[in-house]
């Protein structure tokens, strides 16, 4: 598959009254044509961050400082943030599912308006043919009676069909990218698998590439065909799915994998949490951010540069300073 999207040492900074906090430290990640991928990390961790930053939706304090982000060969920073172009891209062609739907839709607005507004907007349909595409895709993602719900309020909806109405918005211009941030936030678990079902089998229909972004490695398993793990900014690990979990190979992640029950293991294993706090990131020190936090930490994790990702073999990389041997030793076969 060719890539879609490809991040070059992209830095996001907040410039607070308590100093500088960079959400974002120099990341760099690809997303292929019709992949999808899983973006995992803490809260904090500068998931949501690296994501608005491709849509170019950070605001003051906020500013992306460096790097590039090359959607089909297109440098997205070239574009004013607000300027026709980059709101060109920005819904149609990379579409954005927010946390919280309840807060993402327009609560004074039928859910109807807020789906053809969109499809007036960026395909140039009338009122009567965007309504009919918006009946269309209520019906895809699982609404019962799409006919009569699209006039309705997004109060009349429960938390998971408000997340399946947002799932439909994002898929209203057949983006090419469609980036689901914790897109199950505050649903039960049945809901959960629901909507992640759904998110799949839409993204094949129309032919899209998914971003996952979660602090659950759990949610991805099933899912994603690659994983980036982040940690204070930076992506300390990325590989296949089946690396990540059959071969993690940064501490981070080893703890990740800990902290999830598997049906695999023997009855009765105690989930192992990761102790210690995330780092504050603001005026945070260029060495390991994990280094407090980790089990297997050296002098040198402590006082030197943070590591640079470092190719396994496959598309495995590893941003560890633990030698090979010792890694290896924790892995969680």
């Amino acid at each position: 598959m060719a890539e879609l999207l490809q991040v070059n040492n992209l830095q996001t900074q907040f410039f607070t009254e308590s100093g500088l906090v960079k959400a974002v430290d120099g990341i760099s990640y690809h997303i292929d044509e019709q992949e999808i991928v899983g973006l995992v990390g803490e809260s904090g961790c500068g998931k949501s961050v690296s994501q608005l930053s491709v849509m170019q939706l950070i605001s003051s304090p906020g500013k992306i400082v460096g790097g590039e982000i090359l959607f089909e060969g297109q440098n997205l920073l070239e574009y004013e943030a607000n300027g026709p172009k980059m709101r060109a891209i920005r819904g149609a062609r990379i579409a954005m599912i927010f946390q919280e739907p309840m807060t993402s839709l327009n609560p004074v607005l039928t859910i109807g308006r807020q789906l053809t507004e969109t499809l007036e907007l960026h395909m140039g349909l009338n009122r009567q043919e965007a309504k009919n595409k918006a009946i269309g895709l209520l019906s895809d993602v699982g609404i019962p009676s799409p006919e009569s719900r699209i006039d309705d309020y997004p109060h009349h909806f429960s938390g998971g069909m408000r997340q399946r109405v947002m799932i439909a918005m994002g898929l209203s211009c057949n983006p090419k990218i469609l980036i689901a941030d914790e897109p199950t936030t505050a649903l039960d678990v049945t809901t959960q698998a629901q909507l992640l079902e759904l998110m799949k089998d839409m993204v094949e229909q129309y032919h899209a590439s998914l971003v996952i972004v979660t602090h659950n490695l759990g949610v991805v398993a099933r899912y994603a065909q690659r994983i980036y793990i982040m940690y204070a900014g930076r992506i300390v690990e990325a590989g296949t799915t089946k690396d990540i979990f059959a071969n993690p190979r940064h501490p981070y992640t080893i703890g990740l994998l800990k902290c999830i029950p598997r049906l695999d293991e023997e009855k009765g294993r105690k989930l192992v949490p990761i102790v210690g706090l995330p780092p504050n990131l603001i005026n945070m020190k260029p060495i390991c951010a994990f280094g407090p936090r980790c089990s297997y930490k050296s002098e040198r994790c402590l006082s030197d540069p943070w590591p640079p990702l470092e190719h396994l073999g496959n598309q495995h990389y590893v941003g560890c300073y633990m030698n090979e041997e010792k890694t290896g030793e924790h892995t969680t076969n």
